[in-house]
């Protein structure tokens, strides 16, 4: 089975330049841990920018107005991974959005299938994120940080 859609991801980063980063794993392959970031796909006819500010609010307890996230980073970019056994096809968009130190994570919002997959979250640098032997969901995510931090620093 294969799932395609529109994702909205987001970077939240605090003061020191770190960006929340959720690790996930599949328990089909339980040794397969990766990093990725907040974001998840729009609704049906739900703008990207509206999404991500939807699921910082379901995924990281985080609520926020939708201004705060600037432009995209970059170009629409698509990967392709598998999950529980179901191939997605994610054709997506990065927003970054500066939140205060000592912000506070909270899971109880995401779908029981999210909380299932979920190990833990971390506010990581750039370089922590290089120097970690758990891989990347999107392999451009430490370059895509620094965008983040020049993104909220400009602001």
């Amino acid at each position: 089975m294969t799932v395609r859609r529109s994702t909205a991801r987001v970077l939240p980063i605090d003061p020191d330049g770190r960006a929340l980063l959720i690790q996930g794993w599949d328990p089909l392959r339980p040794s397969d841990r990766y990093w990725f970031t907040v974001g998840g796909g729009a609704h049906r006819d739900e703008p990207l920018r509206a999404a991500a500010v939807r699921e910082m609010r379901e995924e990281v307890g985080v609520a926020m107005d939708e201004s705060l996230l600037g432009s995209p980073l970059e170009g629409r970019s698509s990967i392709e991974w598998t999950q529980l056994g179901v191939r997605v096809v994610q054709d997506q968009e990065y927003y970054a959005v500066a939140v205060p130190a000592g912000t506070q994570v909270r899971f109880d919002g995401m779908h029981w299938v999210e909380r299932l997959t979920v190990r833990k979250h971390a506010w990581l640098l750039p370089e922590e994120l290089e120097a970690d032997p758990v891989r990347s969901a999107d392999p451009r995510l430490p370059d895509l940080i620094r965008l983040a931090v020049a993104a909220v620093r400009e602001r």
